[in-house]
């Protein structure tokens, strides 16, 4: 008798869990994405194994090896999963209403800017699922190797071909004191002006912190007086409270200057011009919902711009509700 087909030996859990593994490089990687324990994922691996007749996965010690055959599924789960979004997003239009999930890392200098991102894709799409994870530079590219979201935005983008990444804003860097302070009186005051005070930082892997000390070092001055403080709100908190000096996105810091409880000098070089961008591998194809709010934030693009430019002011409404369906539905 002929053993059944691979199509009735297979099961889509068998391949989600799959591509856990292979994506982390982990079976408790793997668990801890999915909310399995890491036996769980052994026996799906195991059973999938079986399926196929081939080893998948070997340990060697306590590294992960990734044979063969598993590289061959992967680009055809890759494909598989990517049919089945395209069926969900046609679905979803046949019955008027765009579903789906959207999974996003920002580093933290892009928190104030993608939220006003956030709101206008789902007044326009409700019912997609969005989850956005904020952390530094060094975590949002430890993401982006590890394939854990579909988009990572962050500045300074890697010289990697591999890449795909579109600019969506300009995020400038300015030097910040508190107000009286000497620097803003000074004739021509200059980087090593600046260095002199204590300069409040960021952890390492900041991209605030990694673009001044490489401006720093490109300019010749030394940063020997130096605090690290874990957040842009603690770092605010500590220029204004004459801990020090720092330099800040100007987005993170422009409600304090506009209040006057922040000032910033004049000094050459500045402000230090990067751009926030989109990223993901370009071997990694866009889900559905992906190419959706890639194209929206291209259509956005002139608006985002015009208004983080201009004098500071409230960001129009444009009918954004931030209530749930239900919610509004109900009333």
């Amino acid at each position: 008798m002929s053993r059944p087909s691979l199509l009735n030996r297979l099961t889509f859990r068998q391949l989600q869990v799959f591509q856990a593994v292979h994506r982390q490089q982990s079976y408790s990687r793997a668990a801890e994405q999915l909310g399995l324990t890491q036996p769980a994922v052994s026996a799906q691996i195991r059973q999938l194994e079986q399926a196929l007749e081939q080893p998948l996965f070997k340990y060697a010690g306590k590294t992960l090896h990734v044979l063969p055959a598993a590289d061959a599924l992967a680009a055809s789960v890759q494909s598989i999963f990517g049919q089945v979004s395209s069926l969900q997003m046609e679905l979803s239009e046949l019955a008027g209403t765009i579903r789906g999930e959207l999974n996003l890392a920002a580093v933290s200098t892009a928190q104030y800017v993608v939220p006003h991102i956030l709101a206008r894709f789902r007044a326009r799409y409700p019912e997609v699922q969005i989850r956005l994870r904020v952390c530094n530079r060094s975590q949002a590219l430890e993401r982006l190797a590890e394939r854990r979201d579909d988009l990572v935005i962050m500045g300074m983008v890697p010289e990697d071909a591999n890449l795909a990444f579109m600019p969506i804003l300009d995020n400038e860097m300015i030097p910040v004191v508190w107000p009286g302070h000497p620097l803003l009186t000074a004739s021509s005051p200059t980087l090593e002006d600046f260095a002199r005070h204590y300069v409040l930082m960021r952890e390492p892997g900041s991209g605030t912190r990694t673009a001044f000390e490489e401006f720093a070092a490109r300019e010749r001055v030394s940063l020997l007086h130096t605090i690290e403080l874990g957040t842009n709100e603690a770092i605010k908190q500590g220029v204004m409270a004459h801990l020090g000096v720092a330099v800040l996105p100007r987005l993170a810091v422009q409600l304090e200057l506009a209040s006057g409880l922040l000032a910033s000098p004049t000094l050459p070089g500045f402000p230090l011009r990067r751009s926030w961008c989109t990223v993901y591998p370009k071997d990694r194809h866009p889900s559905p919902v992906t190419e959706l709010f890639l194209r929206f934030v291209r259509e956005l693009l002139p608006e985002l711009n015009a208004h983080f430019r201009s004098p500071l002011e409230p960001m129009p409404g444009h009918g954004v509700v931030c209530l749930p369906l239900s919610a509004t539905h109900d009333g």
